[in-house]
């Protein structure tokens, strides 16, 4: 370096600190001499181990790869690094990379002798793990040359963790400053004295109180405390009965309510049956005006039997007789013009079916309707059959319907339609020489049944045909077609009740029906409820309960009334509207040996427990499991019903033994 004396060269190494920064080593000539760096505490480049201040002359070794040593050359005073590196032959190169370990030929002085020798050194590179800092530096006042400050070649060795957590003093104490304080105003106290006299007319005079110790002043605020305690718990208090009142209040507005809803419930059920019984339109209402008028005879019967006798008895009872065949006859009226209504009403509905467009359900769930050439058909020939179907209209009306379904029925050249056309000409005749509206209902009533006939062929209606009860492929139903023993005619399987103990396809539904209601009389809608909520609530469940859909409307029967005597299992309620079925361990599917008879408001209660062991008494669970073992007895004997018995069996095993290897863990 520039000052340096002789006798020594400057050698730099790849990572020291000594090197020049290239952006900043030069300075324009016009900049301030001997201008400082920002000073910070640190060796500088001349004061490096091994290095002389009294030296002036540096030399700088240029690669050598052939023997990874570096050479000597002397610098003049007056050169710096820069024009060294800078000086044609000896340029370092510019990706020029140190390797690990170096030789260095260093020159001694001797003073005694006066002669210079060398001698060879090994210096071993440290590669640096991390970017030094900028330590400042200074320039040179004459050349302008920056120097920088260099620190240790190797990275200084970290503190020892001693374990405990150190804070600095700013965090461990806190500051405290002194600062006094002079009063606003400078006041004085007069005196009187000799000379001078003060009025002590407003002057006033204090005494001491009486003292009391820090046990009396802890007893005081004691005392004070409990005061303000007492306050508040009788706030407290009186808030909490008023809340209770509060609950109490809508707890029996409440129960007034749900009184009145049943008891609403029960009258708007019973205004139903009435209008039922009334004007009958279902089988189920047919079927509970037969049920009321056996129980009406079973009635009559014991009063005849029980106050008359002899001839006077057997007149009664002819009588009686007569009276019930009345009342047969009055029903079967009745039952006529419901299959009326109820016929029309189903071709109603299967034309509105053909009609209905197609539907779908997007991804962001709004529902998309599409008409095809089909269900435009349908909805043409729905609303045909409306205008030929409708009463009391004018005669130039009725004309133009006549034509329409004529222009309609044109389009296809068949028996059907030539039938048709020919009934339409006779009408459209028979109106135009005003011929009265009674003569013509026969005539009117076969064009509606033919243009009907008409709709049901898929050739004329595309989308009836997958409407039709009777497939269009005859050889679909050689495998499902029946012979019912009791009308003689073949029907399809689904014509037929089969029970799950049944082994033998008995007799169809018709003709069930008609033997009920000559014969038993039975009333099987309040257990058909009963089933279709099961079921119901089963599928809700999800968890692919089989059995509910094998049970029948013969096996609900016996297992309401043989097993659990028609009556809930807590309130002994017998009103069947209000019962429902529901699982007994509602961990487990739905089974006639897993299931309870209950009111609906008690199922809701029974459903929400988790332990009926707990909740419920010894006496009942054992009554409850009499009761299952009762229907397994009954249900054992239908075929498909023993696999399910099976695994029922050996759950309960598993459970049985989980129980006992618990209790005889707890001892």
């Amino acid at each position: 370096m520039e000052g340096a004396s002789d006798g020594f060269e400057a050698v730099a190494s790849e990572g020291s600190g000594a090197e020049l920064s290239p952006a900043s080593s030069q300075r324009e000539p016009g900049d301030p001499a001997g201008k400082p760096l920002p000073p910070q505490p640190a060796h500088t480049a001349q004061s490096e181990e091994g290095w002389d201040q009294q030296s002036s002359q540096n030399s700088v070794l240029p690669k050598n790869t052939a023997k990874g040593t570096q050479t000597v050359s002397r610098i003049e005073d007056n050169e710096t690094l820069r024009k060294t590196e800078e000086s044609p032959g000896k340029v370092i190169q510019q990706n020029y990379h140190m390797p690990d370990v170096i030789t260095v030929r260093v020159q001694k002085a001797s003073i005694l002798t006066g002669s210079d020798s060398f001698q060879e050194v090994d210096v071993k590179i440290e590669r640096p793990t991390y970017n030094k800092p900028f330590l400042g530096g200074f320039r040179n006042v004459s050349t302008g040359v920056e120097f920088h400050n260099a620190g240790s070649q190797t990275k200084p060795p970290k503190r020892p963790h001693k374990g405990i957590q150190l804070f600095c003093k700013e965090t461990q104490t806190t500051v405290e400053k002194n600062k006094p304080q002079q009063t606003r105003n400078a006041t004085s106290t007069q005196m009187t004295k000799i000379g001078l006299y003060v009025s002590n007319m407003t002057d006033k005079l204090i005494t001491p109180g009486k003292y009391f110790t820090a046990e009396e002043y802890h007893k005081r605020r004691l005392e004070a405390v409990i005061v303000l305690q007492k306050y508040f718990r009788r706030w407290h208090a009186v808030n909490l009965v008023q809340n209770l009142k509060e609950l109490k209040r809508l707890r029996l507005a409440w129960e007034a309510e749900e009184e009145l809803r049943k008891k609403r419930e029960k009258e708007e059920k019973l205004i139903r049956e009435y209008e039922k019984k009334l004007n009958p339109k279902t089988k189920e209402d047919f079927e509970l005006l037969y049920h009321e008028l056996q129980l009406w005879m079973q009635e009559e019967t014991e009063r005849i039997n029980r106050t008359l006798t002899g001839a006077e008895r057997k007149a009664a009872l002819c009588a009686l007789l007569e009276e019930e065949t009345q009342l047969i006859a009055c029903i079967g009226m009745h039952k006529l013009h419901a299959n009326l209504e109820n016929q029309q009403k189903s071709i109603l509905h299967l034309l509105r079916k053909c009609a209905q467009p197609r539907r779908w359900k997007a991804f962001d769930g709004k529902i998309t309707e599409m008409d095809t050439k089909s269900t435009l058909r349908g909805k043409e020939l729905l609303e045909i059959y409306r205008s030929l179907t409708k009463e009391g209209i004018p005669k130039d009306e009725r004309i133009s319907v006549l034509l329409t379904v004529k222009c309609t029925v044109q389009e296809h050249d068949c028996k059907l339609t030539q039938e048709i056309v020919a009934l339409i000409d006779r009408e459209i005749d028979l109106l135009s020489r005003d011929v009265k509206e009674c003569n013509l209902e026969g005539l009117r009533k076969r064009i509606c049944t033919l243009f009907l006939q008409y709709i049901k062929i898929p050739e004329f209606n595309p989308e009836v045909a997958g409407l039709l009860k009777v497939p269009q492929d005859p050889l679909t139903l050689y495998k499902k077609v029946y012979f019912c023993h009791s009308c003689e005619n073949y029907l399809p399987s689904t014509e037929f009740p089969v029970a799950a103990n049944s082994r033998t396809i008995g007799r169809c539904h018709s003709c069930s029906r008609l033997e009920n209601e000559a014969r038993q009389r039975e009333a099987y809608l309040k257990y058909r409820l009963i089933l279709e909520d099961l079921r119901k609530s089963e599928v809700d469940y999800q968890d692919d309960s089989k059995i509910v859909f094998l049970v029948q409307l013969p096996d609900m029967q016996y297992l309401i009334e043989n097993i659990w005597n028609c009556q809930s299992a807590l309130s002994a309620s017998s009103d069947l509207y209000d019962l429902v079925m529901v699982r007994w361990d509602k961990q487990h599917e739905w089974s006639p040996w897993n299931t309870i008879l209950l009111t609906k408001e008690e199922a809701d209660a029974h459903l929400k427990l988790c332990n009926l062991q707990k909740t419920y008494e010894a006496p009942f669970i054992h009554k409850m499991e009499q009761k299952h073992i009762r229907a397994k007895n009954y249900f054992a004997q239908i075929p498909v019903m023993s696999s399910f018995l099976h695994t029922s069996n050996t759950q309960a095993n598993e459970n049985s033994y989980k129980k006992h290897s618990s209790s005889k863990l707890k001892k």
